[in-house]
């Protein structure tokens, strides 16, 4: 029978009655007394040399407040970059400035100039119009590769070189892998693009800035996936303002998928100009704003090499990658293709060497940073492409190759320095193939044909690493901030509790797992138990919600919290019951003297522990409250095998998914419901990159995909029905809970499936000198393909 109470239930999301019933609160949805609205006026050149700002025009119109220009933020901090790399040669990453309101120059288009404050957003936006501005376009460079010649335009004039970082992983390693591919049986190399993305969450970004005059207090109000970091970032580095004197509150959130990580220049410039003209400030974004001014996602130009014997045992890897960081650093950017990237490239395979060579480079466009999966996605696409082709090229089976390659011993300790801790990836595999039916796949190509169709089949086995971690060890890497997470758990005094989590939700379901962990720790029912999070005034320091790091960081954290709760009321009812606390037991909302029939309900302990007429005051306080913070010992490593059907159109090089199967292991599963969503939706945007995202820069640097009519996002009658399982099960050894994490698994697995499926049904049918083809494989792609 399944559960239907705590760990392994599914009961139906509690968030969900208000968010389809229109009583969710987002940050547009908040609306301060007195507020005035802001309205940027942005760079529509991609590099230019700004020689004046005339705003008089500006700001004689109707309605306008103020109007902001890069002048009034002489002596503000630039925002500020979270992760710092060392490059091979041991020097730091280039890290140029990056100020809130453009000064001196624009580097991208979309970069924002002046800022206008007036009383309605009409007003705001007519007067952003009117401002006169003389700009010098200068020649923008846009591609990765001319960007580093000698002769190229610096984005930074005070940078020696666009490039950001040139970084070696393992450097000790890269003699040997040399030498590995010198002398192996064979070398297959694949070069490819892991083409630039846009997030496009369904809520685009809002800030809200309010400042009291009376307390001195600032409050943000901002759509982010990590409230307490936009505080600590713009508090200490930007704005100068104590973290006491600031809050941060992130209400519901509509998406995220990364973009709504960083501390973004509107965030700083409404808590700036609240405080400057003393009423709050407001600005939402367009959806073309959202195109040119959110972070953008992936922008990879990769050539690998796997070497292998005669007997298909992989010797080797090597990759060499150039990646775009855009005009500035955006928060954590740094971090995604070199630490989130090359410590993936062992994948769930036993290759004994690995080095990994990462090129950052700076260009004339949107900053690039963590989307959804960040870094493994073009790890787990790099990999399972090469081994794809090398399967071909050797006249292996694809799943034979890969199987015969797979770790099957644990822990194991990879060649790019991280441990994977526990794993089973002969299991998912089987699991992936009999639920696919590839035995029946040469019925079903038949009949493809018989349509005029022809039909392919794509393998993928990914491997992620979740829930980064520990902070010692990320803070030697490069991070500047720790990456633990917090939890404090307030019981009332009538039983219910109040659970404050500085993890966010911006659609991961916390409000019903998180009850799910407390209910199979007390015995509770989860209407007991409220969720608080998204608010730096009641939640404890915490570090947001990301890399799947919810349940495995954040939970571990909120186990800790009511594990104190759960000791300290023990102790309660051992008084109360005349025993010692060793010999009590809580089971279904009972404290029992263990052996005897003397018990005391839950309700009961948690009144005394607030009206302690009967206390042991000598040993303990009164109240019922504990916080914990968890800091993880080890990533978690969530692990599956992908396999796609596709049927490709000859005439017309049209794809449509026809199946998928999605079989992972992300350890235990608190709420499989929500478990099978979160996989959903990452299958929706990984085949999403796969067959049709593309956000494109022409050689100027203007923007030609910037919005629906040029940027082709997934619709249902795009994708099939998902078979998703997750019964193969590797518990985590490292956190209380055993789970992995699973939100970004399905938008890492499902790209290299869709392509390896596309050029297999191509090679089917005649076409074997096609044997790779870039995304998106839009229908000219593939039908260019098919007929070059």
């Amino acid at each position: 029978m399944p559960k239907d109470h705590g760990i392994g239930a599914s009961p139906k999301r509690r968030e969900d009655v208000r968010f389809l019933t229109g009583a969710g609160n987002y940050t547009d949805d908040i609306n301060v007394n007195g507020q005035a609205f802001v309205a940027f006026l942005r760079s529509d050149v991609a590099h230019g040399r700004i020689n004046s700002i005339d705003t008089s025009d500006a700001a004689a119109m109707p309605g306008v407040v103020r109007i902001f220009t890069g002048a009034d933020f002489e002596g503000v901090g630039g925002l500020p970059c979270g992760w710092g790399i060392t490059d091979r040669h041991g020097n730091p990453q280039q890290e140029p400035a990056h100020p809130v309101l453009a000064q001196g120059k624009v580097r991208h288009v979309g970069d924002p100039i002046a800022a206008v404050v007036a009383e309605s957003e009409s007003q705001a936006r007519d007067a952003a119009e009117a401002i006169k501005t003389d700009i010098e376009e200068l020649p923008a460079v846009v591609d990765m590769k001319a960007a580093l010649a000698d002769n190229a335009v610096k984005v930074h004039d005070d940078l020696t070189s666009n490039l950001c970082y040139d970084w070696g992983f393992v450097e000790e390693n890269k003699a040997a892998v040399e030498e590995a591919i010198a002398g192996a049986h064979r070398v297959t190399t694949l070069e490819l693009v892991n083409q630039r993305l846009v997030a496009n969450p369904m809520e685009p970004r809002v800030a809200i800035g309010d400042y009291a005059a009376h307390s001195g207090d600032s409050t943000l109000y901002t759509t982010s996936q990590n409230p307490h970091v936009i505080r600590l970032l713009m508090g200490a580095f930007v704005l100068g303002i104590p973290e006491h004197k600031l809050r941060v509150v992130a209400p519901d959130v509509g998406g995220g998928f990364g973009t709504k990580i960083f501390h973004y220049a509107e965030e700083a410039f409404c808590t700036f100009a609240a405080k400057a003209i003393k009423r709050p400030v407001k600005w939402t974004s367009s959806r073309s704003e959202a195109f040119m001014s959110d972070a953008h996602g992936r922008d990879h130009v990769t050539k690998i090499e796997l070497a292998m014997d005669a007997e298909g045992n992989f010797l080797a890897v090597r990759t060499d990658t150039h990646a775009n960081m855009g005009a500035y650093l955006s928060t954590f950017a740094p971090a995604v293709p070199t630490w989130l990237h090359g410590t993936l490239m062992a994948g769930n395979y036993k290759t004994p060497l690995i080095y990994v060579n990462v090129k950052a480079v700076f260009t004339n466009t949107v900053p690039v940073d963590a989307y959804r999966g960040a870094g493994r996605p073009e790890a787990t696409y790099q990999l399972e492409r090469v081994i794809d082709k090398a399967a071909r090229e050797m006249g292996m089976d694809p799943v034979e190759l890969r199987q015969k390659n797979f770790v099957t011993e644990f822990p194991y300790e990879t060649p790019v320095a991280v441990v994977y801790d526990t794993g089973d990836y002969n299991a998912t595999m089987d699991k992936a193939l009999l639920i696919a039916d590839r035995d029946g796949f040469a019925t079903r190509e038949a009949a493809s044909k018989a349509k005029g169709k022809w039909r392919g089949i794509g393998i993928n086995s990914y491997i992620e690493a979740c829930g980064i971690a520990p902070s010692n060890l990320v803070g030697q890497l490069g991070a500047r901030a720790g990456l633990y997470e917090s939890a404090t758990v307030r019981v009332n005094a009538t039983g219910g509790l109040v659970v404050m989590t500085g993890s966010h939700s911006h659609g991961q379901g916390h409000e019903t797992a998180f009850p799910q962990v407390i209910a199979e720790m007390t015995g509770l029912d989860e209407s007991m138990v409220e969720i608080v999070h998204g608010d730096t005034a009641t939640a404890p320091m915490g570090m947001g919600t990301y890399g799947s790091r919810s349940i495995a960081v954040g939970g571990s954290a909120m186990v800790r919290a009511t594990e104190k709760i759960i000791n300290k009321a023990k102790k309660i009812a051992a008084h109360l019951l005349e025993s010692a606390d060793s010999d009590i037991e809580l089971k279904d909302g009972n404290f029992t003297v263990a052996g005897t029939d003397k018990s005391i309900d839950w309700g009961s302990v948690c009144l005394a522990a607030y009206v302690p007429h009967n206390y042991p005051l000598e040993d303990i306080e009164p109240g019922l409250e504990e916080t914990a913070f968890y800091d993880p010992a080890n990533f978690t490593y969530p692990a599956g095998a992908y396999i796609c059907e596709v049927e490709v159109d000859p005439d017309t090089g049209q794809v449509s998914i026809e199946r998928f199967t999605a079989a992972d292991d992300f350890g235990n599963v608190i709420n499989p419901m929500i478990v099978e969503g979160q996989v959903h939706g990452g299958l929706a945007q990984g085949i999403g990159q796969a067959l049709m995202e593309n956000c494109v820069y022409d050689e100027n640097g203007q923007l030609l995909s910037g919005s629906y009519m040029d940027y082709a996002m997934p619709r249902a009658s795009d994708l099939p029905n998902f078979d998703v399982d997750h019964s193969s099960q590797t518990p985590c050894t490292h956190n209380p809970l055993g789970v992995k994490g699973c939100g970004e698994a399905g938008a890492i697995g499902s790209p290299p499936a869709v392509v390896n499926a596309v050029v297999d049904a191509l090679q089917r049918n005649g076409k074997n000198d096609v044997t790779h083809i870039d995304m998106p494989l839009t229908p000219s792609r593939v039908w260019a393909a098919m007929n070059s």
